[in-house]
């Protein structure tokens, strides 16, 4: 049985569901299409002092979804040119989240966030959506274990102006094979 993460797994510190949702799989419902795939890297943001994070000078007409309740899409456009899905954690009126980085399937290989919400077709029409079956967006559990051992902490990518909190390991990245 799948078991659908809702509110209680992203009320977490993000560091910790960042972490956790190595192994999970994220599910997207695309007309009568459902396509699950195992999440293998992710990027934890958190909080008004993170500079990498978006919040970082308060809430905007952008990032208000990171103020949001835990267990909803903050979906944003970069670039110019992708989208960008990152899954709301923590409290609400604490900004945090995590990028979804890359998926796998058991043929397919998606590294990189924008060709992941290419490929799902993950727009800002899920932009502060609950994640459910009702949005045809969420995650679930489908019993994979992956050990900490798998699981490489890095600095995140493309945040150099971020300071020290470039250098910050809080990519998660998991070392299949």
């Amino acid at each position: 049985m799948h078991k659908i993460l809702g509110y209680q797994f992203f009320d977490r510190p993000t560091l910790t569901v960042a972490k956790d949702l190595i192994g999970k799989f994220l599910v997207r419902k695309i007309g009568n299409k459902e396509i699950a795939l195992m999440i293998t890297e992710t990027e934890a943001y958190d909080g008004l002092y993170d500079l990498a994070c978006h919040a970082r000078s308060g809430k905007t007409k952008r990032n208000y979804p990171m103020f949001g309740e835990a267990g909803r899409a903050y979906v944003y456009f970069t670039y110019g040119m992708h989208w960008m899905l990152n899954l709301v954690t923590g409290k609400k009126d604490y900004p945090a989240g995590v990028l979804i980085r890359g998926l796998q399937g058991s043929t397919l290989k998606l590294n990189g966030p924008a060709k992941l919400t290419k490929f799902l077709k993950i727009d800002v029409k899920l932009n502060n959506l609950k994640l459910g079956k009702g949005s045809g967006l969420w995650v679930e559990d489908r019993g994979v274990k992956i050990p900490t051992s798998k699981i490489k902490r890095t600095p995140r990518i493309g945040v150099a102006y971020a300071g020290s909190y470039a250098k910050k390991p809080w990519r998660f990245v998991y070392l299949s094979g």
